[in-house]
């Protein structure tokens, strides 16, 4: 990834767009969680309900901490090993979090990502909506190309880079030790 490109994306984010990207296994779809539109967008294009919910990605907890309730030591403790990785942990959030991003839970699935791309961009807009990049019922997209067979339109942006080399999409676990994924 180079700085034009990065520079093209944090571009697409803040003004409203809808961005493909490399994460640590597949490729990703993404917006400013704040941009209903955009997050429409997205949940469009996967043909994904409102009411599943999404995940969130970041480079650090403290970008959460308006949405998110406190943890206490111990919880902080058990979702801090396991960040930065590929572990995306549901944790209970605060009543005006969007709908469109919580779905109809009162809890709030985020990751705090160790791939240099979503770091990067992370780092200059805050957490991003961070979904598969396929529609519903399909295999996530491992290729570039992938992407752009899925979704001939509605991108706005593609930034190319390279998948993290792991095998699974990101795992997902709540704090009362259930894996969903």
């Amino acid at each position: 990834m180079n700085s034009w490109h990065l520079h093209q994306a944090l571009r697409c984010i803040r003004s409203g767009g809808v961005l493909a990207y490399p994460t640590e296994a597949v490729w990703g779809l993404g917006c400013a969680p704040d941009n209903r539109e955009a997050v429409h967008q997205i949940l469009d294009l996967k043909s994904r309900p409102e009411d599943k919910g999404l995940v969130l990605v970041g480079s650090s907890l403290a970008q959460f901490q308006h949405w998110i309730k406190p943890l206490s030591p111990e919880n902080e403790s058990k979702v801090m090993a396991t960040w930065p990785g590929p572990v995306t942990w549901v944790l209970p959030c605060y009543d005006d979090v969007p709908v469109w991003l919580r779905g109809k839970h009162n809890s709030l699935a985020i990751r705090i990502s160790d791939h240099p791309v979503v770091k990067a961009l992370c780092d200059e807009v805050g957490p991003l909506v961070s979904t598969s990049a396929n529609p519903a019922g399909k295999e996530p997209a491992r290729t570039l190309l992938k992407v752009r067979q899925y979704f001939p339109g509605g991108i706005n942006c593609l930034l190319p880079g390279r998948l993290g080399g792991r095998k699974q999409p990101s795992e997902i676990r709540t704090l009362d030790g259930q894996q969903l994924r």
